[in-house]
C-alpha cells in the first residue's frame, strides 16, 4: 500500500497519536513538513489517502500552500483518495467541497466534549448512539459549513459543526482528538496567553489553564480510542 501523507503545518499542530494509530491498523504513513518548508504535491496518487493537520492560519489567509493543498485535496476529492483534516485541516476540506468557513460565535480552547449527531452515519464512524458526549481538546476560532452534500456526524454546546463526513469516505474533525500529553503541555506553553485572555473574557468555552494539564494520561488516552474508531473506518476506503 501506498503511504498515507500527513501533511503538518506549524509546530504545535504535529499529528501526535495518528502516526502511531496508522501503524497498529497496518498502514504506512509519511509525514510532509511543510511547516519546515517541505513542497505540497501537485499529485495526489503517489499516497492512499491524506492527511490535513492543525494550525494558527486560516483558510482565507494569503499563503501559497493553503492555495496549494485546496487544489490537491479538490484532485483527490475528483479521483476518490480519501482525506481527513483536523482543525484547519477540517477547514481546508470544507472549502475544497464548496462550504464557507466563518469566525466561531466564540473560541473554544481547552477541554470540551461533541455529541454524536443522530442518524445511522454518525453511528457507524463513531461506533457510538446519538447523543454520545465525546471527550475532545479543542483551539479554534473559526468554524465551517457542512459541504453540499456531506452529513454533519457530531456538534457541541458551543460550536454546532464538529464533524461531518463527505462521500462516505472524506472526514473533517474540528478539534484536536489527535493530541498526546506533550502536545497538550506545548499548546499551553506557547499559547497560553491567549487561554488566559479568554478566560478573563468569560468565555464559557474556554477551559481554565490552571486546569487544561489535569490527568493527561487519561484525557489523551480516552481520544485516542476515539480516534481509533475514527481511522479505523476512515482507512476502509484507502487506495491500495
Amino acid at each position: 500500500m501506498k503511504p498515507v501523507g500527513i501533511f503538518q503545518h506549524t509546530e504545535v499542530g504535529a499529528p501526535g497519536s495518528i502516526p502511531g494509530l496508522l501503524a497498529e491498523l497496518g498502514v504506512p504513513a509519511r509525514v510532509l513538513r511543510i511547516v519546515d518548508g517541505e513542497a505540497v504535491p501537485q499529485d495526489p496518487q503517489a499516497s492512499s489517502g491524506l492527511v490535513f493537520m492543525g494550525g494558527y492560519m486560516a483558510v482565507h489567509d494569503d499563503l501559497p500552500w493553503i492555495a496549494q493543498e485546496l487544489a490537491l485535496i479538490r484532485r483527490a476529492v475528483a479521483l476518490g483518495i480519501p482525506v481527513i483534516g483536523h482543525c484547519l485541516g477540517s477547514q481546508l476540506l470544507a472549502t475544497a467541497l464548496g462550504a464557507e468557513v466563518t469566525r466561531a460565535e466564540r473560541s473554544e480552547i481547552g477541554w470540551s466534549r461533541i455529541g454524536v449527531a443522530p442518524g445511522a452515519l454518525a453511528q457507524e464512524w463513531f461506533g457510538q448512539p446519538a447523543g454520545e458526549q465525546l471527550l475532545t481538546f479543542q483551539w479554534h476560532g473559526d468554524t465551517f459549513g457542512i459541504p453540499p452534500g456531506a452529513e454533519r456526524i457530531a456538534g457541541s454546546a458551543h460550536c454546532p459543526n464538529q464533524a461531518f463526513v463527505a462521500d462516505g469516505r472524506h472526514l473533517a474533525i474540528q478539534s484536536h482528538l489527535e493530541m498526546t500529553p506533550a502536545l497538550v503541555a506545548l499548546s499551553v506553553e506557547r499559547n497560553g496567553a491567549q487561554m488566559e485572555r479568554q478566560e478573563a473574557a468569560g468565555n464559557p468555552a474556554c477551559s481554565p489553564r490552571a486546569e487544561v494539564l489535569d490527568d493527561l494520561d487519561a484525557r489523551t488516552a480516552e481520544m485516542r480510542a476515539t480516534l481509533k474508531r475514527l481511522y479505523e473506518r476512515w482507512i476502509q476506503g484507502l487506495r491500495a
